[in-house]
């Protein structure tokens, strides 16, 4: 959200400001628990192979650390990128 957009919602309402303000934290929320279920679901799939037992073996456990490193970071650098995209993005007038 550029710097127009956030002095465009101080003129709202406070009603609507915290209606908004809601709704962002409610998407903020869902994106976190997508990420999420993505990240289990993928290094799940990619590190565990067999259920012989009720907990990981340390093949799998050292996987799964590797796996979830690696999709945090990336996550992180896009993260990252899209924000340096938006800074470098002109603004409306």
């Amino acid at each position: 959200m550029d710097k127009s957009m956030l002095a465009e919602l101080d003129t709202l309402p406070e009603e609507d400001r915290t209606r908004m303000a809601s709704m962002i934290d409610q998407l903020q929320i869902r994106d976190s628990l997508r990420m999420y279920n993505s990240l289990v679901e993928r290094c799940f799939t990619d590190c565990v192979d067999t259920f012989r037992r009720k907990t990981l073996d340390k093949q799998e456990e050292s996987c799964v650390r590797r796996c979830a490193e690696k999709f945090l970071k990336h996550s992180m650098r896009v993260g990252m990128r899209f924000a340096e995209l938006n800074q470098g993005a002109p603004t409306p007038d």
